[in-house]
């Protein structure tokens, strides 16, 4: 089914990691103007995304929270199918409805959920949004890849012995959804001798930002907005003589 070009636009807003100065001009200048903003929060409690953009959106704009379960596990869709409903009568009605989702909306982002079941039916567009990666990157000063690198994203969420076998085998790595996987990633960490390149970033461009190397981490768990960074061999060499905030 074809886009139905009376009905509004889905906007994808990335609104990434934390800090509402990492908005793009292109988020900002469509929150300024949509009539309707939607965005994921958990069971209770308010949606970080709509705190990251909350400067920028106005009091007479209609809103959409989609209540979703934050647990492990597989994807719970019913709240999907019911924001997805919620904004598809928006649609309908011809408003225009921006998707506020934090970090990027197509790397590992909420969005895509919603993506999935308006896309086809509805004009959309993305704006991309700084990525988490990219921002503990940055908040650790840490260079990632370099020349003839290669990048491992991973997610934590993997059993032992598929994390193990995908760690062994690359260059750089960011392993994500780290959080209560944290002591567990660090002992395959121990046992591949990853430990020492490794450093942790939790809350990057937010006030309660911190980054530490995973070595001198006491904890068995991680912040939910955390990230394991293991610079390239490649970027390693073309920093060795630079300062930077860590130096593996």
């Amino acid at each position: 089914m074809s886009a139905d070009k009376t009905s509004g636009r889905l906007y994808g807003i990335g609104v990434g990691p934390g800090d509402p100065e990492l908005l793009t001009i292109k988020a900002v200048n469509i929150l300024k103007v949509v009539p309707v903003v939607a965005y994921p929060a958990p069971e209770s409690g308010n949606s970080s995304a709509r705190t990251i953009a909350a400067t920028y959106l106005r009091d007479d704009q209609r809103e959409i929270e989609i209540r979703v379960p934050m647990r492990s596990g597989a994807v719970p869709m019913a709240p999907y199918d019911r924001g997805a409903a919620a904004i598809a009568a928006e649609l309908d009605a011809g408003h225009d409805v921006a998707v506020l989702c934090e970090g990027d909306p197509l790397f590992f982002g909420s969005f895509m959920y919603l993506h999935d079941r308006l896309a086809g039916r509805y004009p959309v567009k993305v704006v991309p949004g700084v990525t988490s990666l990219t921002a503990c990157a940055a908040s650790a000063g840490l260079p990632l890849v370099g020349r003839n690198d290669d990048l491992l994203i991973v997610p934590a969420t993997l059993d032992d012995a598929s994390l193990e076998q995908r760690l062994s085998a690359a260059s750089a790595i960011a392993i994500v959804k780290v959080g209560r996987h944290f002591g567990r990633v660090r002992s395959i960490l121990d046992r591949l001798g990853l430990t020492s390149r490794s450093v942790l970033v939790a809350y990057a461009s937010r006030a309660e930002e911190t980054v530490q190397k995973v070595a001198d981490v006491g904890a068995d768990t991680a912040p939910y907005f955390s990230m394991i960074l293991i610079p390239g061999r490649q970027s390693e060499d073309a920093s060795a003589n630079r300062s930077g905030r860590f130096r593996p």
